[in-house]
């Protein structure tokens, strides 16, 4: 089986960064500034993509390979071109991550139970929650909005 390709997204793509994340993707944010030298140097040694919209990106010989400039565009458009470029599935691995810090979900222990809101604990309900930040994930209203959009790139990869 084909390793997913894992991901590093400038500062500027934190919300297509965020959508990676909830399609199952290993999708680290840029932080703090760091310099492009260092970004790719981070996607080389941990076996990333850097996903920018940067244009002076190409300067940079450690970019050949790595990164991927985007236009700028609708967050729609934006998955469109990864997705043909990269052959994303947006479905087969979706919420499996955290949305905020890009932790792996776990099914829920009983002290995360005890801390769900009421809305959450319905007997068909599986919840998750992220080891690192103990945020609880369940398939409620926000979830129901990212997976409509999900399954419309989805949709647009297959039909095109």
């Amino acid at each position: 089986m084909k390793a997913l390709p894992r991901f590093l997204c400038d500062e500027m793509l934190g919300h297509l960064c965020r959508y990676l994340r909830a399609a199952g993707y290993d999708a680290l944010l840029a932080q703090n500034g760091a310099s492009d030298a260092e970004l790719l140097q981070q996607c080389h040694a941990d076996g990333r993509h850097f996903l920018t919209q940067d244009t002076l990106i190409r300067e940079h010989k450690a970019a050949r390979g790595v990164a991927l400039i985007l236009p700028t565009g609708t967050l729609n458009h934006l998955a469109a071109l990864l997705a043909h470029h990269y052959r994303l599935d947006w479905l087969s691995h979706s919420f499996t991550r955290c949305l905020v810090d890009n932790t792996p979900l776990v099914p829920a222990d009983d002290a995360a139970i005890a801390r769900a809101p009421p809305d959450a604990l319905r007997p068909e309900e599986q919840l998750l929650h992220c080891p690192t930040c103990a945020r609880i994930y369940w398939r409620g209203s926000h979830y129901k909005r990212m997976r409509a959009k999900l399954v419309a790139w989805q949709a647009a990869k297959t039909n095109p």
